[in-house]
């Protein structure tokens, strides 16, 4: 019995109870994974029912249909008719596109500054006054030996916030073999993780035209060019490039020429090489005392400070706001009930919606969601095209993105930054002084919520998707925000995929692990949405222990019946052809609740609603079908004797249903009662037979049944007994 081809089923509309109908519809004779063919040839549509979500405190409610109509019953299952498929998750059909490919981390950092501190490159003429600070250092203000160390110390203080758990290498003013040294070092040591670059070079000459980059000799009497052909071959691939210099462009230029040629020669091979260049191959970067020396950087390693020092002279505020305020923004970036945590949370929801809203999926998913560090570096870089283009100098990627330093989102950050910052000279003067949190959130999940009111699969995607995700990191927006999610995710299979790819999985998995109460029923709805399209996800959540949520809330007397009926379906779908679900939900005791649910229901009682009736043996059947241990329990608990009941039930889907349950019984042999019902070594036939007539007479007892449905089920039940 198939739950139907999951990860192809069409999500309900219907935001009422649909009227339960014995007429059927034509099943679909194909699939995605052309090996699902109708068998039953008929089927109908699962009932849909309205699902409530509300806080009597929050005031928020929300009407959506519950479950998909999913092509249930109308898989050709049996060998007879098809090749036999391996047990197991499935991947095929729209399976974990949305996943990232090949997550990565980097390993290994190489740090290069080549500043020559009090001695000017012949290329360089610089104004005055003029762009000093290194790292937000003054070189000139401690001995230059000093300046250099320090300034070499802090950069990598700057990155270890970004990526704590990598190695650092320094070089300060170094010359070609000691480059050499560190790039085959960081590349022996990270393996196959990525290895990150990163070149200052303010104190030596602009790049040649053909990509070359300066160091040093030991005596510091001559510049040394370094072919980018040589730094490639060291640091190999996966690789991120840093170059903050002047006409950084050149070498991007030759990097890109570099791998062109490389690629045709190998026959398309590409390597995975990420650039990022302050600025265009024939331009200078900015030297105005407004900016730090290495504003590139600055933008890169510490964005938040770049950005309001950048903004406080544009701000209608930047009479009451002086630099030195800035540096004593109170609390920790890490801490969102605190000012600077609160600044890094809206910075990183603008920058991450800016990144969703211009770039294909999936060179978002590769930038912002394979690797930490080059996310964080990428978001930041969106800063960097922002404040370095009103210097008139204009930074460059490979990959290329489009513009962005013009996107509307960034009025929001500023409104969001200036309503923060009107409160820093109380938070300075005071410590005491309460924190109040800018209403931005707020109002993006606002603009949200306008937008399901109005939009729809033809229109534009939410811009806010982004912003939703982070939400779902605060408690006091948590709830909203997932009663909204699950209205978005409502609107069909396309919203669930866009959701997905934004990466909101890992975030709503985390969330099984919470015990809020108000948030069970609009999580299992959303995991409802989330399985019905991806199937693949039954391996995370066992992995992370999720399946014990869903049955929790299955066996859970509080939530209505259709709610519990969701959680059915998730499960159903958690051990559908997957053994490790399968022995994950046994040792959690799902056989024992969902039969103590099946048998403890009057006639006429609530626990009877037909879609958590039919989704509970559905279940069941899913759980022990080809798993001999299964059945067993299952006939040691009287399964055949409780869905007698069932098999009587007006609902068509709830009898076919019951019977696809008792017939995946049929299928325990001589051994299994032998090994777990008896301690001999003979097989007991007569039990055997005694167990498989017993399901045999329940199952014929539905032979006739007017429905199609039913005796297709029955057919498939008996065909390997040869009954028929």
């Amino acid at each position: 019995m198939a739950l139907g081809d999951l990860m192809a089923s069409r999500f309900s509309q219907s935001s009422s109870l649909a009227v339960v109908s014995n007429h059927y519809d034509e099943c679909a004779s194909t699939h995605a994974d052309d090996d699902a063919v109708d068998l039953a040839s008929q089927q109908r549509d699962s009932e849909a029912a309205s699902s409530s979500y509300g806080n009597a405190g929050a005031g928020i409610t929300t009407s959506m249909a519950y479950l998909p109509q999913t092509i249930v019953l109308c898989e050709l299952r049996h060998e007879a008719f098809e090749v036999s498929v391996p047990t197991g998750p499935s991947d095929s059909g729209i399976v974990s596109k949305w996943r990232p490919k090949d997550r990565m981390k980097t390993g290994y950092v190489a740090l290069v500054l080549c500043l020559n501190i009090s001695v000017d490159p012949p290329d360089v003429i610089k104004i005055s006054p003029c762009a000093r600070m290194e790292c937000w250092i003054d070189p000139f203000s401690m001995v230059p030996s000093k300046a250099l160390d320090t300034i070499g110390k802090t950069l990598n203080l700057q990155y270890e916030r970004w990526q704590p758990r990598a190695r650092y290498k320094v070089q300060l003013d170094p010359t070609v073999e000691e480059v050499k040294k560190v790039c085959n070092t960081c590349r022996k040591y990270a393996k196959s993780e990525r290895v990150l670059f990163h070149y200052n070079g303010h104190g030596v000459p602009k790049p040649t035209p053909n990509g070359e980059i300066w160091l040093f000799n030991k005596s510091y009497t001559q510049y040394i060019p370094l072919p980018v052909s040589d730094l490639d071959s060291w640091l190999k691939t996966p690789s991120i490039y840093v170059f903050d210099c002047s006409a950084a462009g050149m070498i991007v230029n030759a990097f890109i020429e570099l791998h062109d040629l490389n690629a045709s020669a190998s026959s398309g091979a590409t390597r995975d090489c990420i650039l990022l260049a302050a600025c265009e191959a024939h331009e200078t970067l900015p030297q105005s005392p407004e900016f730090p020396a290495d504003v590139f950087t600055s933008c890169l390693t510490t964005p938040i400070k770049m950005a309001l020092r950048w903004f406080c002279t544009r701000s209608l505020l930047h009479d009451s706001l002086a630099y030195s305020l800035i540096d004593k923004i109170p609390g920790r970036q890490n801490d969102r009930k605190t000012l600077l945590g609160e600044l890094n949370w809206i910075f990183t929801a603008v920058t991450d919606t800016i990144a969703w809203n211009v770039l294909p999926h999936d060179l978002f998913q590769r930038l912002f969601r394979q690797d930490l560090l080059v996310a964080s570096l990428f978001r930041n870089f969106l800063l960097a095209e922002r404040i370095m283009r009103s210097a008139n100098c204009s930074p460059v990627s490979h990959p290329m993105l489009p513009p962005t330093h013009q996107h509307h989102m960034w009025d929001a950050w500023d409104m969001a930054a200036e309503i923060c910052l009107s409160q820093l000279p109380t938070l300075v003067e005071d410590p005491n002084a309460e924190f109040q949190p800018s209403p931005f959130f707020t109002e993006q999940l606002m603009a949200f919520e306008v937008w399901l009111d109005h939009g729809s699969k033809e229109k534009k995607p939410p811009e806010q998707l982004p912003i939703v995700l982070q939400v779902l990191l605060s408690q006091c927006h948590r709830f909203k925000a997932l009663v909204l999610l699950g209205r978005f995710l409502d609107m069909g299979p396309w919203a669930v995929d866009l959701a997905l790819s934004v990466g909101i999985f890992p975030y709503v998995l985390k969330l099984l692990q919470t015990t809020t109460p108000e948030l069970r029923h609009i999580l299992v709805f959303i995991w409802t949405k989330i399985l019905a399209l991806d199937k693949s996800c039954q391996v995370d959540l066992v992995k992370d222990g999720g399946h014990t949520y869903f049955i929790r809330f299955l066996d859970s007397l509080e939530a209505y019946p259709e709610q519990r009926a969701m959680a059915a379906f998730v499960l159903a779908v958690i051990v559908d052809g997957h053994r490790r679900g399968q022995e994950a939900c046994i040792e959690a005791g799902l056989i024992h609740v969902c039969l103590k649910h099946l048998q403890g229901s009057p006639p006429n009682d609530g626990q009877s609603e037909p879609l958590f009736l039919q989704w509970v043996s559905l279940c069941l059947g899913k759980l022990w079908e080809d798993f001999t241990e299964a059945q067993i329990m299952g006939l040691q608990a009287d399964a055949p004797g409780i869905y007698v009941p069932l098999l009587s039930e007006p609902q068509p889907e709830v009898r076919a249903s019951a019977v696809f349950a008792l017939g995946t019984l049929l299928d325990v042999g001589c051994d299994a009662f032998r090994d777990g019902a008896r301690g001999d070594d003979d097989c007991d036939d007569d039990e055997k037979a005694k167990a498989e007539n017993s399901i045999i007479k329940s199952i014929l007892s539905v032979a006739s049944d007017g429905s199609p449905l039913v005796r297709a089920e029955v057919a498939v039940g008996m065909y390997d007994l040869n009954v028929l």
